[in-house]
């Protein structure tokens, strides 16, 4: 993939604001996150430190109850989406 020099950067905006000044409306930032409800934490995102012994075995349920949260930031607004996802196997 060609990587693009500040000046080719610059002579792409400078194009968009000359043929079209208002194309800054049509980008949207958006972001996913999962939470889930019975308190577990990712810990692919979460570091936890402690001098305690951390071979400590908790058990959890296969596939907990999450809420999954998609939201949408544009000149126009916000857009958000919610999901609720229940556990997928009952227990026997």
């Amino acid at each position: 993939m060609n990587r693009l020099t500040p000046e080719q950067r610059f002579q792409i905006v400078q194009f968009y604001f000359e043929n079209n000044g208002r194309f800054y409306k049509r980008i949207l930032f958006s972001d996913k996150a999962h939470f889930w409800l019975n308190g577990y934490v990712n810990k692919q995102n979460c570091r936890i430190w402690s001098e305690a012994n951390p071979q400590v075995y908790v058990e959890a349920p296969l596939h907990p109850e999450k809420l999954t949260v998609w939201v949408a930031l544009w000149p126009g607004g916000i857009l958000l989406q919610k999901q609720r996802r229940p556990q997928r196997y009952s227990q026997w």
